[in-house]
């Protein structure tokens, strides 16, 4: 199946696969450098992948023959593609999970937090030598593999994590919803939604059967040992990182060094 010339889907997601990946190993070590810790920074409850990078290689990959006409052309494509994935995602989080991911309201020339001009030339920076230079090897990496392996086993494996990423999602979805709701609710944040937040704590938490799955599956040491740089906003737009509600939880794996 072709999605755009030469680009056939199966190549897509195995695009998403390897830069969510890379993704992962990118901020795990950012985080190392800049904090002195390791601490998680996947997007997913499970997998060692960090959805965003997978999001934004493909797009960029998707949509750059539209500007690859010179570096310069890629640099401004790559800004406004950057700028624009970033503000979608950011935004569809925000609304559907009330969860908010980043925020660059402390950076000049910024919109709702969501994006600003220093990240954003950052992706545009990024793109020409992605596209010039790392999407090249990997197409060379993913050529040597085809040789290699047959494409129905090929076909298998990239299906295979595909539906992995799939319930992985849907589990991460639900497992952040809930523990969001418990947190504004047990914890007393004022948000603008309140009373239906509070709807829905109380069904799940009434369900003797139910609440024990979540506890057990995804309780809080869970949730802030994968997911400890979460925060959200209360109805006064402060930023709240849940880690500091919970400090008795240690919200990474080991300390590498004092920063």
């Amino acid at each position: 199946m072709k999605i755009l010339k030469n680009i056939s889907i199966w190549r897509i997601f195995a695009y998403f696969i390897i830069y969510s990946f890379i993704g992962y190993i990118i901020e795990t070590l950012f985080g190392i450098a800049t904090k002195g810790i390791w601490e998680s920074r996947q997007s997913f409850l499970y997998g060692p992948f960090c959805g965003i990078y997978g999001t934004g290689a493909v797009i960029i990959i998707i949509f750059s023959k539209y500007f690859d006409k010179n570096k310069f052309t890629l640099f401004i494509g790559g800004l406004l593609l950057g700028a624009i994935t970033e503000y979608i995602i950011s935004f569809l989080i925000e609304v559907i999970m009330n969860i908010t991911w980043w925020d660059y309201s402390e950076y000049i020339l910024n919109i709702n937090g969501r994006i600003c001009l220093l990240y954003s030339i950052f992706w545009g920076f990024l793109t020409p030598f992605f596209i010039k230079t790392i999407n090249v090897k990997v197409d060379k990496v993913l050529l040597k593999i085809k040789e290699r392996i047959s494409i129905k086993v090929l076909k298998s494996i990239v299906l295979s994590i595909i539906i992995f990423f799939i319930i992985d999602c849907i589990l991460t979805c639900y497992a952040q919803k809930q523990f969001i709701n418990r947190m504004i609710v047990e914890k007393n944040i004022e948000i603008d939604n309140i009373e239906e937040v509070r709807e829905e704590y109380n069904n799940t938490y009434n369900n003797e059967k139910l609440s024990k799955l979540i506890l057990k599956f995804w309780n809080d040491k869970k949730m802030i040992k994968t997911f400890p740089n979460m925060k959200i906003k209360d109805k006064y737009k402060n930023i709240i990182y849940l880690d500091s509600l919970l400090s008795e939880i240690t919200p990474y794996y080991f300390k590498v060094f004092n920063k």
